[in-house]
């Protein structure tokens, strides 16, 4: 079982990818070389935020309706309190971009040295409402 102490810490996002469970397709969930970092802090909580790097700019008179579709779409934020069961972080979510995204999201990870990957749980794709799989990975930052 992993020791807690060693997702203490800051990571930056290496590739985000998600397969489809009903095709088993597997692609860059927010394209190639996403903007992320994944914090974990000894008092429990956590906080974790993606970006697409091809975001869209605002136009002279801001952002239409659908550019702001698109934001929504190229992102992934929230702020959760943190635990360790077996080889799972659990994240018990207070707030996030998605309203929907509420309660506990488990997560399978491991650990290689300064890489740590977090893959295997099924979820719900916002974008497309598809069953996917979500592959993330990550290396370390601080110390």
């Amino acid at each position: 079982m992993p020791d807690s102490e060693l997702l203490i810490g800051s990571w930056r996002m290496l590739s985000w990818t998600r397969t489809a469970v009903s095709t088993g397709e597997t692609r860059d969930a927010l394209g190639p070389d996403p903007i992320g970092y994944i914090a974990y802090h000894r008092d429990g909580r956590m906080m974790a935020t993606v970006i697409c790097r091809d975001r869209p700019a605002p136009g002279p008179d801001g952002w239409t309706t659908d550019e702001k579709a698109q934001l929504f779409d190229s992102m992934l934020a929230y702020v959760a309190q943190w635990r360790l069961d077996g080889d799972t972080v659990v994240h018990e979510v207070d707030g996030s971009w998605n309203p929907n995204w509420g309660g506990a999201l488990s997560r399978p990870f491991t650990l290689d040295g300064n890489r740590l990957t977090i893959s295997g749980a099924p979820g719900i794709d916002p974008a497309t409402g598809e069953e996917v799989v979500y592959r993330m990975e990550f290396v370390r930052v601080d110390g």
